[in-house]
């Protein structure tokens, strides 16, 4: 990938973290550290990755990407914003009662979203469903699904994995957002259900590493996942939970709490340095 492009992305990445900062602020609620920590990841997703096209948001042979940890819906929001499906000032109406932006993502009331999501582990096993009817249809879509590394805890999840194995999805590709923490604090703490390459090589798949804020080592990622014949790909992406603002960063307590009016300016700051 080109420095220019790199660029362009990481341009679009601050403003989709704004974007979720703005979001969260505004509903006084919402999870912003896990949102941040994948930012860049759907940023690649859909400028670079995904066919997709705003203008025909149900396409009908289109890629699809679910949302699994979809508590993380403000960064969802802001991507499908600043990729056209509607206005960026639509992320002011996050998780109010009138808003098509609601705290988990609905596939009835957003433009964009592929899948509802909420309960951990189900968005995952739905993604599995997708893959496997394209392959019926002989489709050439492709699927992806970004989940959490807490929701790895869900023995649903496993499922799937076994799930997606047998019937050979290689148009499936899984992101795990490796960032560390979940609501409880680490999650080698809570479960502690690492190591992730060698339990999912177990199951089948083939396992890429990359780093989640790093374009180039993202489009390599992307690119196995695509080349890859016969079995499903999951990328592993270690990342930051609440990269890009200097308070949230690895911080545990902003899995799911909104800022405060001198939280939000600070976390403006940060974001326009």
């Amino acid at each position: 990938m080109e420095q220019e492009r790199i660029s362009e992305l990481t341009e679009i990445a601050r403003r989709v973290r704004l974007g979720i900062v703005e979001a969260v602020y505004n509903a006084a609620s919402g999870h912003p550290g896990g949102s941040l920590s994948s930012a860049d990841i759907l940023t690649y997703l859909y400028f670079e990755e995904l066919r997709i096209d705003p203008a025909d948001p149900a396409a009908p042979d289109r890629d699809r990407m679910v949302l699994s940890k979809g508590h993380a819906s403000p960064v969802l929001y802001s991507v499908l914003a600043n990729r056209g499906y509607f206005p960026a000032e639509e992320l002011k109406t996050f998780r109010k009662a009138d808003s098509r932006l609601q705290g988990h993502p609905d596939l009835k009331k957003t433009p964009g979203v592929d899948m509802t999501t909420g309960s951990l582990g189900q968005g995952v096993s739905a993604a599995c469903g997708m893959a496997l009817a394209a392959k019926l249809d002989g489709s050439r879509r492709r699927v992806y699904a970004l989940m959490g590394d807490g929701e790895s805890e869900e023995g649903q999840v496993w499922e799937a994995a076994m799930f997606a194995a047998h019937y050979k999805l290689d148009n499936l590709c899984f992101i795990l957002d490796w960032n560390g923490l979940q609501i409880d604090g680490a999650i080698d703490d809570v479960i502690g259900p690492a190591p992730f390459d060698t339990k999912f090589a177990a199951f089948g798949w083939n396992v890429i590493m990359a780093d989640a804020h790093d374009f180039a080592s993202l489009e390599a990622a992307f690119q196995a996942a695509r080349a890859q014949i016969d079995r499903p790909s999951v990328i592993i992406a270690k990342s930051v939970k609440g990269r890009g603002v200097s308070y949230m960063e690895n911080q545990a307590s902003w899995h799911g709490k909104a800022p405060n009016a001198a939280e939000y300016e600070t976390a403006l700051q940060d974001l326009q340095a």
